[in-house]
């Protein structure tokens, strides 16, 4: 193993502590540590490994469905995320075949790469070979990292933008070169086309930089030129929003007022269970070392967006996962300590072991369905992955009690975009036509046309009623039952059988429009 003996931090620190207030000298940072390949090599093979073996586990979760409907209406933008997520999924369809397995690859390998960039973070704080695998092991055994990895969804590749940014931020602070705002611009740029949330990120950084130093980073033209390439990259999808109207801070202010409470009554508690509640000691070790550390002074202004970060979320009622990255980054720091006082790790093996096992009951579909009950009331999206087929089953019993004279006008219309997407993967080869939907961007891609002026097959969820006021002479057809005993969003799901829509799709449809 490259680099294991450990010096707790003080190898590639920077120069000296002086240089953390407005005006130090030009840094001249010590050579960092080799990088413990083998070792970071081996946990990323491992972490591949088992992500591919249980990509095939249960199913498509309901966000993966709609992210393959968006990617066959490519478009710079969509009312509720840019398009860089539903592009990966059709690439990824089209490279290694329609199936959750195909559509995982690049979930997995982003997984994998936020493994390596941990341990490169912690490289970066000057960790030796066993500090840099330490962090390797740790982000690999996290809940979050492992539950993000496992389907593609906008906070896996969240992650990764989050933590290479920040091993970005490290070493512009440890070196003083301005040069690394164009790669930190690129990273935020593309990170933009997948999930806004990165943008919260920089300005933190930007503020506790100018707050705890080194300003001098902040000065010169490398910072402006970092900003211009971040918005050529992000700039068609921002163009884009602007005119539509900006649908996507709509559906921002709907979720915050429908969960705002609910997020911020579960925020502190998801900070201890989103990475493990064993590697809590970690992080902490990790935040006192970056921000009372004399030798990692540079570094204080990574430590501290973190509770600026938590406060922003909490305020505007955002949710848990959203600071998780950072929680990672302070993990990273916090493997140098640990990897000093582990003098003989193999003692601490069957702690790791266990804490991992935990983490890949909860985080990973290894359980039976019917066992789901435990891991859901900690990671309900679990269960999102199970009993589409079973939906379009229901649905197929539905479309057969519409007579086979009125089917040519009859339109099946679900209240969300996971059912739309679940009909529109498994709807073809059970006889069912094109779904149509109200729900975010699939209200983009509808309406029916004014000729479908048959009897309407509603799909919606058993406690939400509410598409029926739409229509007249509605009855239950069907129900879902996903065979299994899961209760998740779906189960019980009602097929509802109306008369024809009272108006033309094209004047109804504004009434049908949900943002969230």
């Amino acid at each position: 193993m490259a680099g294991t003996g450990d010096t707790a931090g003080t190898a590639g620190t920077g120069d000296t502590a002086g240089t953390a207030d407005t005006g130090g000298p030009e840094r001249h940072p010590h050579p960092l540590p080799p990088f413990a390949a083998r070792p970071v090599t081996a946990v990323v093979a491992v972490v591949i490994v088992l992500l591919t073996a249980l990509s095939t586990r249960y199913g498509y979760h309901r966000d993966e469905l709609y992210f393959l409907a968006a990617g066959h209406h490519p478009a710079w933008g969509y009312v509720d995320q840019p398009p860089l997520t539903p592009l990966v999924a059709r690439a990824a369809t089209a490279l290694f075949g329609d199936s959750p397995a195909g559509l995982r690859v690049p979930a997995t390998l982003a997984c994998a790469a936020t493994v390596a960039v941990s341990a490169l973070v912690a490289r970066e704080l000057g960790g030796s070979g066993r500090a840099q695998t330490l962090a390797a092991l740790l982000t690999a055994a996290s809940g979050q990292v492992l539950a993000v990895g496992h389907m593609v969804s906008t906070a896996t590749f969240d992650l990764l933008a989050w933590l290479l940014l920040s091993l970005l931020a490290l070493r512009l602070l440890r070196t003083g070169d301005g040069r690394w705002w164009l790669a930190i611009g690129a990273v935020l740029g593309v990170g933009l086309l997948n999930k806004y949330l990165i943008a919260a990120l920089i300005v933190a950084l930007v503020a506790t930089i100018a707050a705890a130093g080194p300003r001098t980073v902040l000065r010169g033209p490398w910072p402006y030129a970092g900003a211009v390439l971040a918005l050529a990259l992000a700039g068609p999808n921002l163009w884009w929003q602007a005119r539509h109207g900006w649908p996507q801070l709509t559906v921002a202010q709907g979720i915050g007022e429908d969960d705002g409470t609910e997020n911020r009554i579960a925020f502190v508690p998801e900070q201890l269970l989103f990475l493990s509640p064993l590697f809590v000691p970690v992080c902490y070790a990790g935040w006192r070392r970056l921000t009372r550390g004399p030798e990692l002074r540079w570094a204080r202004p990574v430590a501290l967006a973190y509770p600026l970060l938590c406060v922003v979320v909490l305020a505007a009622g955002g949710k848990g996962y959203y600071t998780v990255p950072l929680l990672v980054v302070l993990l990273a720091a916090g493997c140098a300590p640990l990897a000093a006082r582990l003098r003989q790790p193999l003692r601490r093996t069957p702690l790791l072991a266990a804490a991992t096992a935990l983490t890949v009951l909860i985080a990973l579909p290894v359980l039976p369905p019917s066992a789901l009950a435990v891991p859901m009331a900690v990671n309900k999206e679990q269960g999102e992955q199970v009993g589409w087929p079973a939906l379009a089953d229901a649905v197929r019993r539905g479309w057969a009690r519409v007579p086979k004279s009125e089917r040519p006008h009859a339109v099946i219309l679900t209240a969300n975009y996971g059912e739309a997407g679940a009909l529109n993967r498994y709807g073809p080869a059970r006889g069912l036509p094109h779904p149509y939907s109200g729900h975010m961007s699939y209200a983009d891609w509808g309406p029916p046309p004014d000729t479908d002026d048959g009897p309407v097959l509603l799909v919606r969820q058993a406690d939400a009623p509410d598409l029926e006021r739409h229509f007249t002479g509605c009855h239950q057809v069907a129900r879902v039952d996903n065979g299994h005993g899961v209760d998740n969003e779906e189960q019980h799901a009602a097929i509802v059988l109306c008369a024809p829509p009272p108006r033309p799709w094209s004047t109804l449809w504004p009434s049908l429009r949900r943002y969230y």
